[in-house]
């Protein structure tokens, strides 16, 4: 299938081209784009963990499937200082990174990022944890959560960009099931609006998780603990 990429402002000038056209496989997503774009001029290559990527008029996620005919567009975060950039709100299935979430929060405007993993712990209550199951209302879960950075913004006016990334699937010991990622003017605000942001997520996000023990599984939601 063939894809158009649109390049934009430092991906312009670096690639000298404004648009480069690509034939992908048949359910080739951002990410395949990425690299064919990549192997054609590699001095992108080092702008990776700071793309973002929005097809349409809509902001993407690397494991977005594109479709023959789609234009992606490919630009480095916006608003170098003239306000806040876009902010982050998906249930994904993929690894969590707080590399990448860092990235995604970056603003050259921010004296403070604070960022929160929730992380798989190996008990509850003494009992042995194998691994757990997270699963979600997805569209639901990240219109709560755009509801939560809604009201980060109206509460702490210095924040600057919020990112907040829900796991769903199998998770074993130790990988993250959330992150939080907050950046501010100041980081007292960058603090306060992270902890609101996971204890309003912890209550009114439909998440579920359930938890397998060697001796069974218990389903457990909305989430707790």
């Amino acid at each position: 299938m063939r894809v158009r990429v649109h390049l934009f402002a430092r991906y312009r000038e670096a690639a000298g081209q404004e648009q480069v056209d690509l034939d992908l496989p048949e359910g080739g997503t951002v990410e395949t784009a990425w690299s064919a774009v990549v192997s054609r001029h590699p001095q992108l290559e080092q702008y990776r963990p700071f793309t973002l990527f929005a097809v349409g008029h809509d902001y993407v996620e690397a494991d977005h499937r594109l479709k023959a005919g789609d234009e992606l567009l490919l630009f480095p975060p916006v608003s170098g200082g003239s306000g806040p950039g876009p902010d982050l709100f998906e249930v994904v299935e993929r690894p969590l990174s707080p590399d990448d979430i860092a990235a995604r929060v970056d603003d050259p405007g921010a004296g403070g990022v604070v960022i929160f993993s929730g992380v798989v712990r190996n008990e509850t209550g003494g009992r042995p944890v194998k691994f757990l199951e997270y699963e979600a209302h997805a569209p639901m879960a990240e219109a709560k959560m755009r509801e939560i950075g809604a009201a980060i913004r109206a509460r702490w006016p210095g924040v600057r960009r919020v990112a907040m990334l829900h796991r769903i699937g199998r998770l074993e010991i130790g990988e993250s099931s959330v992150l939080i990622a907050v950046c501010a003017a100041h980081r007292a605000e960058a603090f306060e609006a992270c902890r609101y942001a996971i204890d309003t997520l912890k209550r009114t996000v439909p998440v579920w998780k359930k938890e397998h023990f060697e001796d069974g599984e218990v389903w457990v939601g909305l989430q707790g603990g």
